[in-house]
């Protein structure tokens, strides 16, 4: 797909990979709506980059249903692109986890990521075309001490992922998996302090041109799993 002109809708898109993947798209021409839970980070961060920006929790229906409002309203119900990147986790043990801790993780990267794809399959599937993009990790992939609720739920979404990608190809619709390593943000941070840069870990902006590069091949193909690793962590 061509970036630019293109309508794009980031979840979690004030901090990260969000909004690294955000700045990258409107730095290629793109038309960029960022979503999240902190009113002035997000105001904020849309005025730094360029984004329209609309205060939005996916772990709530009616906020999902309220960013689909305001697709239909200002972008005339168009939309391209949706990067379901909202995500929280955090590191217990086993002994340590609690029922409250699957709640709270899977209402934000499991069943947000999937209703906000029904909302954009549902935009997609009139328009003939379209693109998802769900944010994961490695943990979804092979879990790790400490991932129990948070590697769950990305296992979930890559599941989810792989079940779309066989549903919506023949409308069309392209679906694709992103899979960082260890991401210097503000993950598991309780306060939301941004990382800072390691020279031997990766950056929000790895992600980003991933992500983006990925897009960019030619609709007649995708990608439908991307890894990335950092080349020497150790």
């Amino acid at each position: 797909m061509n970036i630019k002109n293109s309508k794009i809708l980031v979840t979690g898109g004030s901090s990260g990979i969000g909004k690294a993947i955000a700045k990258l798209a409107i730095e290629k021409g793109a038309e960029v709506l960022i979503t999240g839970r902190d009113k002035d980070k997000l105001k904020s961060v849309a005025y730094e980059i360029g984004a329209s920006h609309l205060l939005a929790d996916v772990a709530k229906e009616k906020d999902i249903e309220a960013t689909f409002d305001w697709i239909k309203t200002n972008w005339n119900r168009e939309l391209d692109v949706l990067i379901n990147n909202a995500g929280i986790g955090y590191r217990k043990t086993l002994n340590e986890v609690e029922w409250q801790d699957f709640e709270n993780i899977f209402q934000v990267n499991v069943f947000g990521a999937a209703i906000m794809a029904k909302h954009a399959a549902n935009i997609f599937k009139t328009n003939g075309k379209g693109n998802i993009v769900n944010i994961a990790s490695t943990g979804g992939v092979k879990g790790y001490p400490t991932g129990t609720p948070y590697s769950a739920s990305k296992f979930a979404l890559r599941g989810m992922t792989q079940c779309w990608q066989s549903e919506l190809r023949p409308h069309n619709i392209r679906v694709f998996l992103v899979n960082p390593s260890e991401v210097t943000t503000a993950f598991a941070n309780p306060e939301r302090v941004e990382g800072v840069d390691v020279d031997n870990k990766l950056r929000p902006k790895e992600i980003a041109h991933a992500t983006i590069s990925a897009l960019e091949m030619d609709d007649r193909g995708f990608i439908p799993e991307l890894t990335v690793w950092a080349s020497n962590p150790f």
